[in-house]
C-alpha cells in the first residue's frame, strides 16, 4: 500500500469526489466536493488531499483542510474527510492516514490539528482530545477534537 497526493495520481479525484458526496454529502451538491478535491492538488498548500492505493486500486483517502467546521474557523487546520473504501476497512488504514497527516501537517509548521465527528470513542484511541461540541450546518451537533503534531 502506497500513500500519494492526490495531485500525483488525479485520475483518483472523481472517484473520491463520489466517496466525499456520498459518505459527507448530507444534502449538499456533488459540486461542492468537487470543488473541494480539485482546489486540494496544488503541493504544499491548503486544502491538500492523500490517496491510499494498492496495485492501482484505491483503498482510502484523507484531507488537511484550512477550515472543515463553518461555526469554527477559529481552529486549523484540520484532519478531514477520512474514508476508507468497505472493503479494505479492518486493515489500520484509517490509524495509518491519521499518523501521515499528522506528520505532514508538523512538516508544514503546525503544532496542532482539528478533527469534527459524531462519532464517540473511535478516534480518543488514536490520541485525540475532545475539546467540546461544535454545531455543524445545519444544525446537527458534532464532537470537536484536538492532537499535537
Amino acid at each position: 500500500m502506497t500513500i500519494l497526493a492526490l495531485h500525483q495520481a488525479p485520475h483518483f479525484a472523481e472517484q473520491v469526489i463520489d466517496w466525499l458526496w456520498q459518505e459527507f454529502g448530507d444534502g449538499l451538491p456533488r459540486a461542492f466536493f468537487a470543488s473541494i478535491i480539485h482546489h486540494s492538488q496544488t503541493p504544499g498548500q491548503l486544502p491538500l488531499t492523500w490517496v491510499v492505493v494498492e496495485n492501482d486500486e484505491l483503498l482510502a483517502t484523507v484531507g488537511l483542510w484550512r477550515c472543515d467546521l463553518l461555526t469554527r474557523q477559529d481552529l486549523y487546520p484540520w484532519l478531514a474527510a477520512l474514508y476508507v473504501k468497505a472493503s479494505a476497512r479492518g486493515q489500520g488504514l484509517a490509524a495509518k492516514l491519521q499518523r501521515y497527516v499528522l506528520a505532514q501537517a508538523h512538516e508544514m509548521g503546525f503544532h496542532q490539528l482539528h478533527l469534527f465527528t459524531t462519532l464517540h470513542g473511535y478516534y480518543e484511541r488514536s490520541g485525540w482530545q475532545y475539546i467540546g461540541d461544535g454545531l455543524d450546518y445545519p444544525d446537527k451537533t458534532v464532537r470537536i477534537y484536538r492532537i499535537d503534531c
